[in-house]
């Protein structure tokens, strides 16, 4: 919470760009992996802006990349880590904590 009372948003998740990747790799199973290219597909982002933002939330912890070999074709994988599910999860309550209308008896 903030001085002013209101819940305090993660700026890791809380860039547009991040926000969008976090919010496609939390649809995904926990334990389940996306492609780097197809990341790239569904987010319509540009391989160096993926990679800039993907490189902010694993240096959080958020997710994690893997480097591995799929019929001697390199493939980057891309999972979101527990630690960035519930860095997800405490970012979506403190967003409808702050949308909540005062005085509306929601608590």
């Amino acid at each position: 919470m903030s001085e002013d009372g209101l819940p305090q948003l993660d700026p890791v998740i809380h860039a547009q760009a991040r926000l969008r990747v976090t919010v496609a790799l939390s649809s995904l199973g926990p334990g389940d992996r996306i492609t780097f290219p197809r990341l790239q597909q569904l987010l319509d982002m540009t391989p160096g802006n993926l990679s800039t933002h993907l490189r902010k939330l694993e240096d959080a912890g958020y997710v994690e990349i893997t480097k591995a070999f799929e019929h001697r074709t390199p493939v980057t994988l891309v999972e979101l880590t527990t630690r960035g599910r519930a860095a997800f999860e405490d970012y979506t309550k403190a967003l409808h904590r702050l949308l909540e209308v005062p005085g509306d008896g929601r608590a």
